[in-house]
């Protein structure tokens, strides 16, 4: 199997090392870039992203990666989000006025006040349907979670859900796109072998 090259977003703000580590490790090629050719030139992108969804939506904007995104979406070549790399793909945040990609349906919500924010460690998740890239998961997993603000799972796009005071979106997909509000990189093997899923359906 050839090893794919998959582009990972460096927009300024994100987990970009430990992504590309991930996906090295599973027999991905990583390319962090902020260069248009580059990712055009790659057969998938991660999106990673930790920080203030309307900082992550203007830094996007003002390097025009928002609209590499979506080239990259409308092309049909896969693409993962992680975390904030997510949730800007919703059409909406409460964190920021700022609009979202909309690339999925939906909008991040903040956790309620009564439980505690962020929310950080590990949680489980339950699916809601089924997805190659976490096939034979199961229900109950735990994975690390670091978050204030979680997307909705009230529409057809959302795979997992996770309950922090209220039920979230864990994992949403439509098309050719994934992500997980969690951190697989941060999420021991089973983490991983998300990764890995996505890195043997690139390269397939």
């Amino acid at each position: 199997m050839a090893r794919p090259t998959i582009a990972v977003l460096d927009y300024g703000m994100g987990n970009l090392h430990s992504v590309s580590r991930a996906i090295a490790h599973v027999g991905g090629t990583p390319d962090v870039t902020h260069d248009e050719a580059a990712v055009a030139s790659a057969d998938a992108l991660v999106i990673p992203g930790v920080g203030r969804f309307g900082a992550c939506m203007r830094a996007l904007a003002e390097r025009g990666l928002d609209r590499t995104i979506r080239d990259v979406v409308a092309s049909g070549r896969p693409v993962f989000g992680v975390c904030l790399g997510m949730q800007v793909l919703l059409e909406a945040s409460d964190e920021d006025p700022e609009p979202g990609l909309a690339i999925v349906p939906g909008r991040s919500r903040r956790l309620p006040v009564a439980v505690k924010v962020p929310h950080m460690g590990w949680n489980t998740v339950t699916w809601t349907r089924e997805h190659p890239y976490v096939a034979g998961i199961p229900d109950g997993t735990r994975f690390y979670f670091v978050h204030s603000f979680a997307p909705d799972a009230s529409n057809e796009t959302t795979v997992g859900v996770t309950e922090h005071g209220a039920t979230f979106a864990a994992v949403v997909a439509r098309g050719n796109v994934f992500a997980t509000q969690f951190h697989p990189e941060k999420s021991s093997d089973v983490g991983l072998g998300i990764y890995d899923a996505f890195v043997r359906a690139v390269a397939a």
